[in-house]
């Protein structure tokens, strides 16, 4: 998400962050358009007849996590990127990284509260805090924090199962407690849990502003879920930055071989994950164990590997090259411009079609969207240097208004 004023650009990490802006809306749409326990189980709410769960374990598969997890590798190679463009240009780092985070952290948590529950904006300003951390370390010293920060990931995570495993019983009021709030996120909660957030996200925008504020927790809610997980993948996008990795360094061997390993090794995971959470019938245990704890490290397996498939794609000059390029330029405003279209059409303030879709028909909006992307982004970055929300991100961070329209050609004359 970073620009850089004149500084020259890595088409693979445009590229790569276009991808991943577009490819996190297909692991988004089932917590735009349907009640939040849906997002991992579809017992809980858009059907689980034969059609729904294969699309789920399509999307569990091939898309589930590592599509996040390629957001937040990138949001870990660009904030290095600038980090060492403040240094080279004799800004202060520390203030340049603390004010880009602050100005970031309040327009996540005001795209939370107003927009849409699923933020991730403020939690990558609170998580890009610690990351900045590691931004002196070398290539291979990133990596080895990154195998660490992983670890503990996978350890973190565990705690939250033996919780559950202990809840299951469900023979005191804690227990029960328990239980229903993981049910929140991988079962079946109790039925006016979810009748109230229908009720409030087909209502007026005033009603979707209050439910947010009375059942989310703040902006802290992932740091504390997930926020190891997430450091973990910023970790190794600087190392991917640092390494070459994500700059096109290497040789096209190399990238070949990282994505058929890693890939490989993570679809096949994957796969096996998901059809034990079939036949275990989505008890909430076995959901929590697949998305949440079996497969840490396939995820970031997952996650480079697609980066590494991305980059081969790369065909520099080709029209679709340029297109996705201009969507990973934009990709702030791509990714809060999404959250505004695609809660248009299933909030009360819109079309009010929240919960109305199954799960197999919620996604064919993504293509849609993807096509609005590819479609505004590279006319608007030929006339202006930044999306609209990169130059608003950009000159709060500053503290002053940045120049949008880019220059005139030599010769060409300003219209009247």
């Amino acid at each position: 998400m970073a620009g850089a004023g004149a500084a020259p650009r890595y088409l693979t990490l445009d590229v790569v962050r276009g991808v991943a802006v577009m490819g996190i809306l297909l692991a988004n749409i089932a917590a735009f358009a349907l009640p939040a326990p849906a997002y991992f189980s579809p017992l809980a709410w858009g059907g689980h007849g034969l059609k729904e769960i294969a699309v789920w374990l399509t999307t569990f598969v091939f898309v589930e996590g590592k599509m996040r997890g390629l957001f937040s590798f990138l949001f870990g190679a660009s904030m290095l990127l600038v980090i060492e463009r403040a240094r080279a240009n004799g800004e202060n780092p520390v203030k340049v990284h603390l004010s880009r985070m602050a100005v970031l952290f309040a327009i996540g948590v005001a795209h939370m509260y107003f927009i849409w529950w699923g933020d991730i904006l403020a939690h990558y300003a609170l998580v890009g805090l610690v990351a900045f951390v590691f931004s002196g370390l070398k290539a291979e010293q990133l990596l080895a924090a990154a195998l660490t920060a992983l670890v503990a990931t996978l350890l973190w995570n565990s705690m939250g199962l033996v919780g559950l495993i202990q809840a299951a019983p469900r023979d005191t009021p804690q227990a029960i407690q328990t239980w229903d709030l993981f049910a929140w996120g991988f079962g079946v909660p109790p039925a006016d849990w979810i009748e109230g957030e229908i009720a409030a996200m087909r209502g007026l925008w005033t009603a979707q502003v209050a439910w947010r504020w009375e059942f989310l927790d703040g902006p802290l809610a992932f740091a504390k879920t997930v926020g190891p997980e997430t450091l973990t993948a910023m970790l190794f996008g600087m190392w991917g930055f640092r390494s070459g990795f994500l700059t096109g360094a290497w040789e096209r061997a190399a990238y070949r071989r990282v994505a058929v390993t890693c890939l490989g090794v993570a679809w096949t995971a994957y796969l096996l994950l998901g059809l034990n959470t079939i036949a275990q019938g989505f008890d909430q245990r076995w959901v929590y164990f697949a998305s949440i704890v079996g497969s840490v490290p396939f995820r970031i397996l997952g996650t480079i590997g697609y980066a590494a498939l991305f980059i081969l794609a790369i065909r520099p000059g080709g029209r679709l090259t340029e297109r996705i390029a201009a969507v990973g330029r934009a990709a702030f405003t791509n990714y809060l411009g999404t959250s505004i279209l695609v809660t248009a059409i299933f909030y009360g303030w819109g079309l009010g079609q929240f919960a109305g879709w199954d799960r197999a028909t919620i996604y064919l909006i993504p293509p849609a969207v993807w096509l609005v992307m590819l479609l505004w982004s590279k006319p608007w970055l030929d006339r202006f240097r930044y999306g609209p929300f990169e130059w608003a991100w950009r000159s709060l961070a500053r503290l002053k208004l940045q120049p949008m329209r880019k220059p005139l050609p030599a010769g060409v004359a300003a219209e009247a």
